[in-house]
């Protein structure tokens, strides 16, 4: 795997503007302070913007250059099986109401494209679930009814445009792909136009819920809001027990180009494989771009480079004429019970909003994520309000066994982590991390390209799990709630906030 590969570069980054914005400097009193400038937070700004509303976002990093500068960018309402299983569990009307907030959005966004005359490759796609495993034909044809039901152009199919057979498909009709990040630099750009401020460079470390609600920043400077929306895709701040209903799971993805009559013509996903995910986009004129995501697994366990290995076997195996030209990865938050988390922070929130677990369907769930939380705070209605509702109760406690997985699962790594054996540092070769074990203390130490050795302590400063090294992004990873560190211990990823602690060796 080359240096380029390893680092995990993005498409959509190296082919987008990289137009920057300032760090906040000032004091700032505003409407609304959204915190994040992922396509949640951006959208949600917007919104906020047209409704007449004075908004600030707030990014830790660069607009749109953390996971929604890593996603699949499939803009969809169909997310694998997930409408038989609403039926079950919210209802037909929780079903309906799930397949109308988010094609909505969807329209919404064609619509945005239209009037702002954005040049960001979207296209008009059919997305596909599918199976080669006939024993899953009857689950898809639940599906495809389920869907059908809720309102979406869905069909059973066995047909596709895959270069392999599938025992069966789920189709939905008119669903869209696009390049996200020039999407959001378009947004962005109108955003501040109107008047919105945009500031990237800008951590946010603490909130006070007055009135009105107070932001500390990592440039020191503090933001008065009378709302605040929480758009960190994993929530920073976790009031109402949010950590104990989410788990982090990362994917990775190759892309590269294949020749223009080798498209399959639509957005292909399976649940089966360790998770297939398969697009293409424009590339040029003689050739596509061909997106390909899988191999799940929770930040911080396994071996990457191996999963790397073969996931672009499994793309090459498919499309032999492919030139793997990127590679990089990508993370996702799940619910505990399947719906997004989408309203008031908490219970007793007056003024302070959240976004998240969109489950791998954030380009959608962004999108309606944007509506939903602008009506919440202008004080219009919307009917699935108690639907994204995080302070939601019964589904919860009807899907226990998923909540009680994840909290079994964040128990074994922050007990059994410890108990791993650890290797000395000398056997650390250059480009490599591990946590090793020095004076009694659990370190994470790297040795740089040049044979240097960078140590800090092995506890993720978010609640003391202790992280473990991905080699093939180099980076530090905490398998407990999903926060990431370069090698120099600074956040990648939340919802840790502080840096890593230094230590010497």
């Amino acid at each position: 795997m080359s240096e380029k590969q390893q680092v995990g570069s993005s498409y959509w980054l190296d082919t987008a503007p990289d137009g920057r914005h300032p760090a906040l400097t000032e004091d700032l009193d505003v409407d609304v302070a959204v915190i994040g400038a992922g396509i949640a937070g951006l959208c949600t700004a917007w919104e906020l913007t047209r409704a007449g509303r004075s908004v600030a976002v707030l990014e830790a990093g660069r607009v749109a250059a953390g996971v929604t500068g890593h996603t699949t960018a499939k803009v969809t309402a169909l997310h694998t099986l997930v409408y038989d299983k609403l039926r079950r569990t919210r209802g037909p009307e929780g079903a309906r109401l799930y397949a109308r907030s988010q094609t909505e959005a969807i329209e919404r966004a064609a619509g945005i494209v239209g009037e702002l005359g954005i040049d960001c490759e979207w296209e008009t796609r059919s997305a596909y679930t599918y199976a080669r495993d006939a024993a899953r034909v009857d689950e898809l044809r639940a599906e495809a009814r389920a869907a059908a039901e809720a309102g979406l152009p869905a069909s059973f199919v066995t047909e596709t445009g895959l270069p392999f057979p599938v025992a069966g498909a789920v189709r939905v009709t008119g669903q869209a792909q696009f390049h996200p990040r020039k999407y959001l630099l378009a947004l962005a750009a109108d955003l501040v136009e109107r008047g919105g401020h945009i500031y990237e460079d800008t951590a946010v470390l603490g909130l006070d819920e007055g009135e009105p609600c107070r932001l500390s920043t990592t440039t020191g400077a503090p933001v008065r809001a009378r709302d605040v929306v929480v758009a960190t895709h994993y929530p920073i701040f976790d009031r109402a027990l949010l950590f104990a209903r989410l788990s982090p799971r990362r994917e990775l993805v190759v892309a590269g180009t294949i020749p223009a009559g080798q498209d399959p013509d639509g957005m292909f996903i399976t649940p089966d494989e360790g998770i297939r995910s398969v697009r293409t986009a424009p590339y040029d004129g003689d050739r596509r771009l061909l997106v390909v995501t899988g191999e799940h697994f929770t930040p911080g366990t396994g071996d990457p480079r191996a999963r790397f290995e073969h996931l672009t076997a499994w793309a090459t195996g498919h499309f032999p004429d492919l030139e793997v030209t990127h590679r990089w990865a990508t993370q996702d938050i799940d619910p505990t019970d399947t719906v997004p988390m989408v309203g008031p922070l908490h219970p007793g929130a007056r003024h302070a909003y959240v976004a998240t677990g969109f489950g791998g369907w954030g380009m959608s769930g962004g999108m309606m994520a944007g509506r939903l939380l602008t009506a919440q705070i202008t004080g219009e209605e919307c009917a699935w309000s108690g639907l994204y509702d995080p302070r939601r109760l019964r589904p919860a406690v009807r899907e226990a066994p998923s909540f009680l997985k994840t909290q079994a699962k964040v128990a074994g790594h922050f007990v059994g982590d410890r108990l791993r054996p650890v290797p000395p540092v000398e056997s650390l070769p250059p480009g490599e991390g591990a946590v090793v074990r020095v004076d009694g203390h659990r370190l994470a130490v790297y040795r740089d390209d040049d044979g240097s050795l960078h140590a800090f302590s092995a506890r993720c400063t978010h609640l003391g799990c202790l992280v473990a090294f991905n080699g093939a992004e180099r980076a530090w990873e905490c398998p407990c709630h999903g926060s990431r560190f370069d090698t120099d211990g600074k956040v990648i990823q939340g919802p840790a906030t502080k840096p890593l602690e230094q230590r010497d060796i």
